[in-house]
């Protein structure tokens, strides 16, 4: 086992998370988002789709990212919702 790619393998892992965080952090300053806000837009959602089904609340997780738009492939801002369901209410 080669002892320089095993760190350099956890250096460029690290350094992968590291952009990864940047990225989000400068997304979030760009659409002007803060913590307070996307709380509030959870517990929006919570409200709405309570309605309809049970939810995971403590693994519920919501996030500002980028996607491409599909009409010219430009970078924009996304709102990325993981909702765990635990089971869906009867009508």
């Amino acid at each position: 086992m080669d002892i320089f790619k095993f760190f350099s393998k956890e250096d460029s892992s690290s350094k992968n998370v590291a952009k990864e965080r940047l990225k989000l952090v400068l997304v979030h300053d760009r659409t002007n988002c803060s913590p307070h806000f996307l709380e509030m837009v959870k517990g929006d959602i919570i409200k709405v789709i309570s309605d309809y089904m049970e939810i995971d609340e403590d693994g519920l997780d919501i996030k500002i990212s980028k996607t491409k738009r599909s009409t010219d492939n430009t970078m924009v801002p996304a709102l990325m919702a993981n909702i765990p369901i635990k089971k869906m209410k009867s009508k």
